[in-house]
C-alpha cells in the first residue's frame, strides 16, 4: 500500500502561505515521507491534467490557499474536492477572503477602469483591457473570466478544516501536518488552531486599566508606541481581543497591533461588527461633538475591522 496522496495548491493569493511551508525546513522532507505528493505548483512540476486521471477521493488531504478570484480558481479548487478526501482552508485568504476581499467593495469595471487606464503609472493609450476571449489570426485566445467577487474556499466547496492566518506560523503548520497524518482526526469543520482571543494570552493585558477608555485614536506610525503597554489604552487600534489566537504573536513581538488576520474567535460570526460594537463602548467625551471626533479619527474603518475578513462578512461585497 502506497503512502496517502498530499495536494498543495495556491488559488488567488500573494504565496506568503506556500513560503510558510517551506519555512518548515527539514520538515518538509518528514512530510515527503509521510505523504505522496502529487501537486504542489509552487515547487514542483505536476500538471492538472495528472489530477484529472486521478479517482475520486484518491488524494487524502489537499491542502489550499488563496481565494476564489477567477474561474480558474473556481475549475482546479471543483477538481481538487472532487478528489480529495479531506481539504483544508489553509490561510486567511481561503478561509475568509483575506485582504483581496476587500476588493468586493469595488465592481469589476472599477478595478479594471483604475489598473488598465486610470493608475497613474499607467501608458495605455488605446485603454485595452483584458478579455476573456479573443480571435486574433483564426486563433481563439482565453483567459480567466476575472469575477465579479471574491469568495472564501467555504462558499465553493465542502471544507472539512480551517487553518487561518497571513499566513500561518510554521508552528501550526507543523501541526496541521501532524493531526492530518495521525489518522486522528478533529470533528468536521474544525479550527486548527487556539479557540481564545489573542487578548488572553498577550502579555500586555496585565496593563490594560480597569475601566478603558478611547478619547482620540492614533495609529501606530503617529506616536512612539510603549512596547509594554496594552495598544488600546494608547489609542491604538488592536484587534486582540476579537481575533483568535495561535499566530505566535508576531506582530506584537515586533510592536505592531493585532489586525486579525487569524479571524473571529469560536463561535463569533461576524468579527468586524462585533469588534466595532466593543469600541464603541470604549469611545469617551465630554460631548456628543467630541465622542464623534474620536470615531472620525479611524482611518478607512472597513480596511481596520474588516481587513481580512470582508469575504466572508455580512457586509461580503458592494451593493
Amino acid at each position: 500500500m502506497g503512502k496517502p496522496q498530499i495536494a498543495i495548491c495556491w488559488l488567488g493569493a500573494c504565496g506568503g502561505c506556500d513560503e510558510t511551508i517551506l519555512d518548515l525546513n527539514e520538515d518538509i522532507l518528514r512530510i515527503a515521507d509521510l505523504f505522496e505528493i502529487v501537486l504542489w505548483p509552487v515547487a514542483m512540476d505536476f500538471k492538472y491534467e495528472e489530477i484529472e486521471t486521478l479517482k475520486d477521493g484518491q488524494i487524502f488531504v489537499s491542502v489550499i490557499n488563496g481565494s476564489v478570484r477567477n474561474s480558474e480558481n473556481y475549475e482546479i479548487l471543483k477538481l481538487l474536492r472532487k478528489k480529495s478526501t479531506y481539504v483544508v482552508a489553509f490561510g486567511a485568504c481561503a478561509c475568509f477572503g483575506g485582504t483581496p476581499s476587500l476588493a468586493n467593495l469595488l465592481t469589476k469595471d472599477d478595478i479594471f477602469r483604475f489598473v488598465y487606464r486610470d493608475a497613474p503609472t499607467v501608458v495605455n493609450p488605446e485603454r485595452n483591457a483584458p478579455l476573456s476571449s479573443y480571435l486574433k489570426d483564426g486563433r481563439h485566445l482565453t483567459l480567466p473570466e476575472f469575477y465579479e467577487e471574491v469568495k472564501p474556499v467555504s462558499e465553493v466547496v465542502d471544507v472539512d478544516y480551517f487553518l487561518p492566518g497571513c499566513p500561518p506560523s510554521s508552528d501550526l503548520v507543523r501541526e496541521m501536518f501532524n493531526i492530518v497524518s495521525s489518522g486522528d482526526l478533529p470533528p468536521k469543520g474544525t479550527t486548527l488552531a487556539s479557540s481564545v482571543a489573542l487578548c488572553a494570552v498577550c502579555q500586555r493585558n496585565d496593563t490594560k486599566p480597569e475601566r478603558l477608555e478611547i478619547r482620540s485614536v492614533k495609529r501606530i506610525h503617529e506616536i512612539e508606541a510603549d512596547p509594554n503597554l496594552c495598544f488600546l489604552a494608547q489609542g491604538v487600534i488592536c484587534l486582540g481581543p476579537s481575533t483568535r489566537s495561535g499566530c505566535g504573536n508576531v506582530c506584537l513581538d515586533i510592536n505592531l497591533p493585532c489586525r486579525g488576520c487569524m479571524g473571529p474567535v469560536e463561535a463569533l460570526k461576524d468579527m468586524g461588527s462585533k469588534y466595532l460594537s466593543m469600541l464603541s463602548c470604549l469611545v469617551e467625551g465630554n460631548t456628543e461633538e467630541e465622542r464623534r471626533r474620536v470615531i472620525d479619527g479611524i482611518a478607512d474603518p472597513v480596511g481596520y475591522f474588516y481587513r481580512f475578513t470582508i469575504g466572508s462578512s455580512i457586509i461580503r461585497k458592494r451593493r
